[in-house]
C-alpha cells in the first residue's frame, strides 16, 4: 500500500514538472494515475463501492466538461480543447475520479482548481509573460500533497466512507 502511494506521488511530481516546464506531459501518466488511485482506493473499500464512487465522480467531471464546452462554444466562440483547456488537462480530469470517494473528490477537485488559480496568480506577478495555466501540473502538485498527507495522518475517509 505504501509503495502505491509513493508511486502515485512520484507520478504526480512528473506530471507537475513536465506540465510546468514544457506544457507537454506523457499521455500514459494520466491513466497510470487512475490505475494507481483505483488500487489505493480498493485497499480501503470493496469493489462495488469503488466502482460506484468512480462512476459518480466521472459523471461529475463529464458535467463540468459539458458546461465548459457550452461556455466555450456560446460565450467564447472557440473550441474547448486546445483553446480553452489542453487535452492533457481533460485526460487528467477523466482519470482523477478513480482516486477518491465521492464527497472527498468533489471537495478536493474544487480546492485543487482554487489552488491552481492562486499559484498562477502568484507566479504571474513574478513572470508577466506567463499566459496559460499548467492546470494538470498545478492540480498534480495539490493532489500529490494530499497523498503525502496520508503518510502522516490517518485520513482513510478520503478513499472510502
Amino acid at each position: 500500500m505504501v509503495w502505491l502511494k509513493v508511486l502515485i506521488v512520484f507520478v504526480f511530481a512528473i506530471i507537475f514538472w513536465q506540465d510546468y516546464k514544457d506544457r507537454m506531459v506523457y499521455w500514459f501518466l494520466y491513466p497510470l494515475v487512475g490505475v494507481l488511485g483505483f488500487l489505493i482506493q480498493l485497499f480501503y473499500t470493496d469493489i462495488f463501492l469503488l466502482i460506484l464512487n468512480s462512476v459518480i465522480n466521472l459523471c461529475f467531471i463529464l458535467t463540468v466538461l459539458a458546461i465548459l464546452w457550452v461556455y466555450a462554444k456560446l460565450v467564447l466562440k472557440q473550441n474547448l480543447v486546445n483553446k480553452g483547456i489542453g487535452i492533457g488537462d481533460v485526460l487528467f480530469f477523466v482519470f482523477l475520479p478513480f482516486c477518491f470517494s465521492i464527497i472527498s473528490f468533489f471537495i478536493l477537485f474544487v480546492f485543487s482548481l482554487l489552488f491552481s488559480l492562486l499559484i498562477f496568480l502568484i507566479l504571474k506577478v513574478k513572470n508577466p509573460k506567463m499566459e496559460t495555466i499548467p492546470l494538470a501540473g498545478f492540480m498534480s502538485l495539490f493532489f500529490g500533497a494530499v497523498y503525502i498527507s496520508t503518510f502522516f495522518v490517518n485520513c482513510n475517509f478520503i478513499f472510502a466512507y
